[in-house]
């Protein structure tokens, strides 16, 4: 049988943009917006506008428009420091990743502009080896990859509006690990792909030519996924089941609402996002069949309650054309996290964070430019107290960062 999405990990991992921004997502796909903390919406230019907000593609150069970047990103360990036993502490394991990005924005058609973007624009990992935290989060992965073809059309000289095709393919893994007081150990693994598709809108607005207001929208996408899962313990004598399974997750809706406004050589973008995270409730696993043995079925099959809030994120990134070849570039911005504290745990220890970037852009020749920009996303500790005494969290989550370095080319052709 061909496995499908793993259940778990997107429960999970789909919001774990690990540390990056409010639940799972990256907004990090471009040099420009990784050196403008995420700002770049009113302000995209270039090839990247078929992605961060079509209706630009009308303002854009004319002529075939190329970008591409590659994205380091690199998470430290997040510690744990339990308030009731220092044996039940724990660290996460330092993640690195490499994300590529392409963006393409066609000629001037009659006042349409086609545009394609290949992203990535959630997921990355959380790992823990210590009992405590392994418990619920020995290992969690996510790949996710989306192709979002877009078309604008030009109105006038002020007036832009834009849609698009969003579709997601994921591919996930995850293995559980939980020992109970008498010593009997749980396991659960899961592994697959899934495929969901969505919309996106833009429009996009020019009173003056120094000043564009933009709105964007990116639809929520249902996840109906189903895998294969293994379950097994080991006492009081070996046992271990196969079977299938399927719960519906939501990748939600992100509005966002911007303004930019060039002053001379100088263009602020000023950025405020809302992801609706409230459609995600809780993870209800339905199983193909009964889970007969009485301690797995206990752990592993009442739904899992979430209970997201819907988040925001305040951003303001700079662009500074210091002269013909090269423009200068940096960016702040905070996220809210969307995470209660009843519902957090060890495979997203979410809290809200500080973003700090800059950046630069040289071009080299009429047609080709390079760049290169860097973030560091700051993220607060959190104090968590939920769950039973014993089993639950009671503790304080610190160190939670995020390090990105992206790379980036601009062709025109």
């Amino acid at each position: 049988m061909k496995k499908k999405i793993s259940i778990l990990a997107l429960s999970s991992i789909l919001i774990a943009g690990s540390a990056l921004a409010s639940g799972y997502r990256i907004p990090e796909q471009s040099v420009d917006s990784t050196a403008k903390a995420g700002a770049n919406i009113a302000s995209a230019a270039h090839a990247s506008t078929s992605y961060y907000n079509p209706a630009n593609m009308s303002w854009t150069k004319d002529g075939y428009l190329f970008e591409a970047a590659t994205t380091y990103i690199n998470l430290p360990s997040v510690a744990y420091t339990d308030h009731r036993s220092p044996l039940m502490n724990g660290s996460s394991k330092t993640e690195q990743f490499l994300i590529p990005t392409f963006f393409f924005v066609s000629p001037n058609i009659d006042n349409f502009r086609f545009g394609l973007s290949a992203t990535a624009p959630f997921g990355l990992a959380k790992r823990w080896q210590q009992p405590f935290p392994r418990g619920t989060a020995e290992e969690y992965s996510l790949t996710v990859l989306e192709l979002n073809p877009t078309v604008s059309y030009k109105i006038g000289d002020m007036f832009s509006i834009a849609g698009g095709v969003r579709m997601i393919y994921s591919d996930a893994q995850v293995t559980s690990y939980a020992q109970t007081a008498n010593g009997m150990m749980l396991t659960r693994t899961m592994e697959g792909d899934a495929t969901g598709w969505g919309y996106n809108l833009a429009a996009s607005v020019r009173p003056t030519k120094e000043m564009n207001i933009s709105v964007t929208y990116r639809s929520n996408i249902d996840l109906g996924l189903e895998g294969d899962v293994a379950l097994g313990t080991n006492v009081p004598s070996p046992y271990r089941m196969t079977t299938g399974g399927g719960v519906e997750i939501p990748a939600p809706a992100v509005l966002g609402i911007s303004m930019a406004y060039t002053f001379g050589p100088a263009t602020v973008d000023l950025t405020w996002e809302r992801t609706f995270w409230s459609e995600y409730e809780s993870i209800d696993f339905q199983y193909d069949v009964p889970i007969m043995h009485p301690v797995l079925n206990a752990v592993f099959t009442p739904p899992v309650p979430k209970n997201w809030d819907d988040s925001n994120a305040y951003r303001i990134g700079l662009d500074y054309k210091l002269n013909a070849e090269l423009t200068l570039m940096a960016g702040f911005g905070y996220d809210e996290t969307p995470v209660p504290d009843e519902t957090l745990g060890f495979e997203l220890p979410d809290s809200d964070a500080w973003l700090y970037s800059i950046g630069a852009r040289y071009r080299v020749s009429e047609v080709m430019e390079i760049g290169m920009a860097y973030l560091y996303d700051y993220k607060e500790s959190r104090t968590v107290v939920n769950g039973s005494p014993s089993t639950g969290i009671n503790g304080e989550f610190t160190d939670s960062a995020a390090h990105l370095l992206s790379l980036g080319l601009r062709y025109d052709f």
